[in-house]
């Protein structure tokens, strides 16, 4: 399994928010290139970057993503606001090794099969989810849909993976939803990547042993409750 970096940006800046809410930011960094520099000194060898403004439509952080994808030496999946051919394409042509789609695969069969179809092993879907469903555009929507219904119905499309954050978890750093990352990855036809709420060692080798690909760390990693040195040395593939 691998551990992945978070950089979520906000206005320039990494930040990490709970629960996804705008109004409780417990992490502000004003040198994203700086942030993933230190990731890639670690010995991470893949980071996640996440436009939230662009996601949640206030706005986008185009300059720094061009930046950080410009520079980083290791491969990078990015997200946040990709719902359009023509982002994803951006995105791949200024070094993205892969594109996270969110909402609107979640919510136009049709465009999520165009995309995969066109650019096969190169997408990444990413269901968001609070309690059992699926959100959307930035968290702010609830879906009807079941997430582990949802990830098996992509068995067919060629994926890289599919990305699910338990949002009901994000940025509490009181372990992960277990039994939900589980279900995903025994319904996922595709690597399944965890994020939501790790926050020690022992949450990275319970997602490990059920099945999970990889996860994406945030807050645990940017507030020092997890030692981002240990962790490569374990879990760097």
């Amino acid at each position: 399994m691998i551990a992945i970096p978070a950089i979520d940006l906000r206005g320039g800046h990494v930040v990490q928010l709970v629960g996804g809410d705008y109004a409780d930011e417990r992490v502000r960094l004003d040198d994203p290139l700086a942030v993933a520099r230190e990731w890639v000194r670690a010995g991470f060898g893949r980071l996640h970057i996440v436009d939230l403004d662009a996601a949640t439509g206030r706005g986008d952080n185009d300059d720094v993503v061009r930046d950080l994808l410009r520079e980083s030496p290791v491969p990078v999946q990015v997200g946040g606001g990709v719902r359009d051919e023509a982002r994803i394409v951006q995105l791949l042509d200024e070094g993205a090794s892969w594109v996270v789609v969110g909402t609107r695969a979640v919510e136009d069969e049709g465009w999520r099969e165009t995309m995969a179809a066109r650019y096969p092993g190169q997408l990444i879907i990413a269901a968001d989810v609070r309690g059992e469903r699926v959100v959307t555009k930035g968290w702010a929507e609830t879906s009807t849909l079941d997430v582990t219904d949802f990830v098996a119905s992509l068995s067919a499309l060629p994926l890289a993976g599919v990305l699910v954050t338990a949002v009901h978890k994000e940025g509490q750093m009181q372990g992960t939803d277990l039994w939900l990352m589980e279900r995903v990855a025994e319904a996922s036809a595709w690597p399944v990547l965890a994020s939501g709420g790790v926050s020690s060692v022992d949450d990275l080798r319970a997602l490990e042993h059920r099945g999970l690909a990889g996860a994406v760390l945030g807050m645990a990693l940017y507030t020092g409750a997890l030692d981002a040195r240990h962790l490569v040395e374990e879990f760097s593939a």
